[in-house]
């Protein structure tokens, strides 16, 4: 049969106890002998037993070495540890401190928002009025301000936009005087051609006006001759200016 699972609790029997050390601290050293060189570890064991007998193995002979190094390292770390426990500390009392200042302007916000006034004295409450009419004041100021900003900024602009209209205004007139003796030139050559395409047809039309005129003076006389000639005692002289208008004679002795 196999050797069942030994249970971990004290041995009762003096004698099976001292074996089971002996047989058990051999172990353990024959252990930290082999992860060592495994390992290439610094170990340092030390046993004592019942009896106070010191049993001890370490890594080349240099028990003092290890055990310098371990005072290094558990002072630094008591150190360290004791830095924690501080800094700790020091942000639990700090963030107490924030929380306490947060729950007053909490408290102090909603009381500017006229809300919890119950609990407030008459001094606090004189208090209070006289922070928030300072408070207006300072928002009536800051308002002023702004506006006056704002007025300021637009009459700016429309300087600005005014410059700008009366210097279009000045290019339009210029260009203005730069196109109108070329438009003068123009109309006058429109109204002597628009002149003589009138003019020149009532010409013409009163030159055939005498010409016919004169042809019928001249056949007229031929006929009044001819009659004299013939001895016609009843024919009457021909006169041609009773038949015409008295603007017509006008115009044609001119």
């Amino acid at each position: 049969m196999g050797r069942g699972r030994v249970q971990l609790k004290r041995i009762e029997n003096k004698v099976n106890r001292q074996v089971t050390f002996s047989k058990r601290r051999s172990g353990l050293l024959k252990k930290a002998h082999e992860i060592s060189v495994l390992c290439d570890a610094e170990v340092a064991l030390i046993i004592f037993s019942t009896k106070g007998k010191l049993f001890e193995y370490s890594t080349d002979s240099c028990m003092e070495r290890i055990l310098e190094r371990y005072e290094r390292y558990s002072h630094a770390e008591r150190q360290l540890l004791a830095n924690d426990n501080e800094s700790t500390g020091s942000w639990t009392l700090e963030h107490a401190k924030l929380k306490a200042r947060v729950e007053v302007l909490q408290r102090n916000q909603s009381h500017y928002m006229g809300e919890d006034l119950q609990i407030l004295s008459l001094q606090e409450l004189q208090n209070l009025e006289q922070q928030l009419d300072s408070a207006l004041k300072r928002i009536r100021s800051r308002k002023n301000q702004v506006m006056y900003e704002s007025i300021s900024e637009l009459q700016k602009k429309d300087k600005a936009l005014q410059e700008q209209n009366n210097l279009l205004a000045k290019n339009v007139k210029e260009k203005e005087k730069a196109v109108a003796p070329q438009a003068q030139l123009d109309h006058a050559q429109k109204q002597s051609l628009d002149f003589s395409s009138t003019l020149l047809p009532q010409a013409l039309q009163s030159l055939n006006f005498r010409s016919n005129y004169h042809q019928a003076i001249r056949s007229s006389d031929g006929i009044s001759g001819v009659n004299q000639q013939d001895g016609d005692e009843t024919a009457t002289p021909h006169r041609p200016h009773t038949l015409l208008p008295p603007w017509m004679l006008r115009h044609l002795n001119e």
